[in-house]
C-alpha cells in the first residue's frame, strides 16, 4: 500500500509540474528509501539519448544478494504509460515497475558484477519521440539507497549531428528570448528619444521606467545566452548567475514602479506617505525571498525533495507582492475622489480618477493572466509546443509595459497635467453622478 501511495504522489508530481530544460544534472541521494525516485524529464525526438553516471553507490543492507538487484534500476516512462503501470501494480499483475513492458529500462543493477561495485555508467538510445521521465525503482522494502547520479538527456541534431540538451519543445527559446531582447532594446531607445523631446514634462518616474526597460532587455539577453549554452553544452557557463542577478533587479524595479505609479509619486506629489513607504518595505524584501526561491527551484530540479516547498513559498510570496501593489492604486483613487469634491479642479481630478481606475483593472488583468492563464497553458500544452507559453507570457509583459508607458507618458496633455477650463463644468457634473468606486 505504501508503494502504491508513493507512486500516485509521483504521478501527480510528474503530471502537473512545468517542463524543465533537462540540462546535465547532478543529484546526490543519501539513505533514500523511496520506491520510485524521479530525476528529470525531457522531450525527445526520433534521435534521443540518455546517459547516466553513478558513483558512491551503497545500500543499507551490506549483505544484499546479487539476485535481489533485479528489483533495482533506472528506467524511462511517459506519463500515459505510468498510469497503466500504476494499474498493473494495483491489479497485482506485476510487483515492481521494472517488470512492466510499458517502461523502457535504462540500466538494471543486475548488470553489476557484484553488489560491492559502487560505480557505473550507461547510455540508452531512443528512436521513439515523446516526453519521458527518468526514474529509479527500488522495489525492496526497507532498503535504503545512497548514490551520486549525473544524468544527461539530449537529442541529436539531424543536420549538424551535435547534441541538443534542450527539450524538443524548448529548443527555440534562445531565439525567442533574443528576439524579445531586441524589441525591448528598441523600446528603450524610443523611450529615450521621447524623454529628450519632452524634457519640460519629464519626471523622475519616467527615468525609472527607462531603467526598467533596460533591466528587462538585459535580463532577456542573459536568459537567451543561458538557454543557448544549455542547448549546446548542457551547462549555462555562468550565464545563469547573470540571469538571476538581472531577474532580481528587474523584479524589484517592476514592483517598485507599480507602487510608485499607484501612489502618484512624482506625478501628483513629490513624496511618499508613511503607509506607502511601508508597502515598499514589504514588497522589496518579499521580492528578495521570491528570487531566492526561484534560484532554488531552478538549481535543485523539480523532483528534488524540497522542490514542492520552495514552489509554495514562491507562489505565496508572488501573490502577496501582487496584492500589495494594488493598495496604493486604491488609496490614490479614494484621495482623488475626495480632492475632486474639495479643491475645485473637477476636470483634472476626474481624468486622473478615470486613469487610475483603468490602470487598476489592467494591473489585475495582467497579474491574473501572467500568474494563472500562462501557468494553465503550460500544463495543457503538448511538450512539442512548450515554447508557446513563454511567448504568450512575454507578449503579455510587453503589452503591459507599452500600456503603462503610453498612459503615463510625459506629455502636456497627459491626464496628470493641466486641461482646458471648459471641461470643468461637465466634469463637476460627472463627479456628482459618479458612483463610489468599489473593489
Amino acid at each position: 500500500m505504501a508503494i502504491k501511495i508513493s507512486l500516485r504522489v509521483v504521478l501527480l508530481l510528474v503530471a502537473f509540474v512545468a517542463l524543465g530544460s533537462a540540462e546535465i544534472r547532478s543529484t546526490k541521494l543519501r539513505s533514500d528509501a523511496r520506491p520510485i525516485i524521479p530525476f528529470d524529464d525531457f522531450g525527445f525526438t526520433h534521435a534521443g539519448t540518455v546517459e547516466i553516471s553513478v558513483s558512491e553507490l551503497a545500500f543499507s543492507d551490506q549483505a544484499l544478494p546479487h539476485a535481489s538487484l533485479s528489483q533495482l534500476g533506472f528506467f524511462l516512462s511517459t506519463r500515459d504509460a505510468w498510469v497503466h503501470v500504476i494499474q498493473q501494480l494495483q491489479n497485482g499483475d506485476i510487483s515492481c515497475a521494472l517488470q512492466s513492458h510499458l517502461i523502457k529500462p535504462v540500466f538494471l543493477l543486475t548488470s553489476l558484477p557484484s553488489p560491492s561495485d559502487n560505480s557505473f555508467s550507461s547510455s540508452f538510445n531512443l528512436s521513439e519521440p515523446g516526453q519521458f521521465t527518468l526514474l529509479f525503482a527500488n522495489c525492496l522494502p526497507n532498503l535504503r539507497v545512497s548514490m551520486s547520479v549525473k544524468s544527461s538527456m539530449f537529442n541529436f541534431d539531424p543536420k549538424s549531428g551535435r547534441r541538443a540538451y534542450l527539450s524538443v519543445g524548448l529548443a527555440s527559446l534562445p531565439r525567442i528570448y533574443f528576439l524579445f531582447f531586441l524589441v525591448y532594446t528598441g523600446l528603450a531607445v524610443l523611450w529615450v528619444f521621447f524623454l529628450r523631446r519632452n524634457r519640460s514634462t519629464t519626471l523622475r518616474i519616467h527615468h525609472f521606467m527607462l531603467a526598467l526597460l533596460v533591466l528587462k532587455a538585459i535580463n532577456l539577453l542573459c536568459e537567451a545566452e543561458d538557454k543557448s549554452y544549455i542547448e549546446r553544452t548542457g551547462s549555462a557557463h555562468g550565464w545563469d548567475v547573470l540571469f538571476y542577478i538581472f531577474s532580481f533587479l528587474k523584479g524589484i524595479t517592476l514592483f517598485t514602479l507599480l507602487v510608485l505609479i499607484g501612489t502618484g509619486w512624482s506625478f501628483v506629489k513629490p513624496y511618499l506617505q508613511g503607509k506607502e513607504k511601508k508597502v515598499l518595505m514589504v514588497v522589496i524584501p518579499l521580492q528578495i525571498l521570491a528570487n531566492a526561491a526561484q534560484v532554488e527551484l531552478d538549481e535543485t530540479g523539480k523532483f528534488s525533495p524540497g522542490w514542492v516547498t520552495w514552489r509554495q513559498v514562491f507562489l505565496l510570496v508572488d501573490v502577496i507582492c501582487c496584492c500589495a501593489v494594488l493598495f496604493p492604486i486604491v488609496w490614490s483613487i479614494k484621495n482623488l475622489r475626495e480632492a475632486a469634491r474639495t479643491d475645485g479642479k473637477a476636470a483634472v481630478n476626474l481624468m486622473k480618477l478615470m486613469l487610475f481606475r483603468q490602470y487598476y483593472v489592467v494591473v489585475i488583468c495582467y497579474i491574473y493572466f501572467t500568474r494563472v492563464i500562462v501557468y494553465a497553458l503550460s500544463t495543457i500544452t503538448s511538450y512539442r509546443y512548450a515554447w508557446t507559453s513563454v511567448v504568450v507570457a512575454e507578449f503579455a509583459n510587453l503589452a503591459f509595459y507599452v500600456y503603462t508607458g503610453y498612459k503615463f507618458r510625459p506629455e502636456a496633455h497627459n491626464p496628470y497635467f493641466v486641461v482646458d477650463d471648459e471641461e470643468e463644468e461637465a466634469a463637476a457634473e460627472a463627479l456628482k453622478l459618479d458612483d463610489e468606486f468599489e473593489l
